[in-house]
């Protein structure tokens, strides 16, 4: 039996997650595995009821404390530019949210780590991410601006908030060869940047302008 909570109808239905995936494609995501998580996992179930029929628009929405989840283009962006450069295996997450991007990015790995600072959306994210059977994530409550250095060397790191500066445990923790993708700067100002860690520096990629909330210590 279908449940028509993952499945939707109406503006959650699948044709209308199809357009929204048409739309990504035109503006440059070209990932097949990307854009089928688009695709297939439930945006309506990480957003409030009162706003579900607003899941598969092409934007931010909010998720309380301040916090939103990501609009699906830069959710794909981000985890297309993760990818590049091969399969991954141990991957970390700093700002877990509404855990929407993370089960976008789950199956795509092979160990996801993820940290969040707000405990109540932890709670929520770990609910909903159980509700679709993805089993391969491990949580923590912290401060994503110290990574989470028990399961450091990473493959690769995605960040989903934005630091003025990368922070430094984040470059310490990435493998060589793996890569940081993160937006950088103050507000208005910020851009998407994707470092890859090699023997003699970091190389640094822009990857165009993006509106984020900005990274905080500490916990809450």
């Amino acid at each position: 039996m279908v449940d028509l909570r993952f499945s939707g109808i109406g503006m959650t239905s699948a044709r209308t997650r199809d357009r929204l995936v048409q739309r990504l494609r035109e503006q440059g995501i070209a990932n097949l595995a990307v854009l089928d998580r688009i695709r297939n996992v439930p945006r309506h179930i990480f957003v409030d009821e009162a706003l579900g029929s607003r899941a598969y628009e092409d934007t931010a929405l909010p998720i309380g404390f301040g916090q939103t989840i990501s609009q699906p283009y830069i959710v794909a962006r981000m985890t297309e530019a993760l990818l590049k450069g091969g399969p991954l295996q141990n991957v970390l997450e700093v700002g877990t949210g509404s855990g929407y991007q993370t089960a976008v990015l789950a199956p795509l790995v092979e160990r996801l780590y993820t940290i969040e600072r707000i405990e109540p959306l932890l709670t929520r994210a770990k609910e909903r991410i159980k509700e679709l059977g993805i089993r391969n994530v491990r949580y923590r409550h912290g401060d994503g601006a110290v990574g989470w250095k028990g399961h450091a060397p990473y493959d690769a790191i995605l960040v989903a908030a934005a630091p003025l500066t990368v922070p430094e445990p984040l470059i310490k923790q990435l493998q060589v060869g793996g890569r940081l993708v993160v937006p950088v700067g103050p507000e208005g100002e910020q851009e998407l940047v994707r470092f890859v860690r090699h023997e003699q520096g970091v190389l640094r990629e822009s990857l165009g302008s993006v509106a984020f909330v900005p990274l905080l210590g500490g916990t809450a």
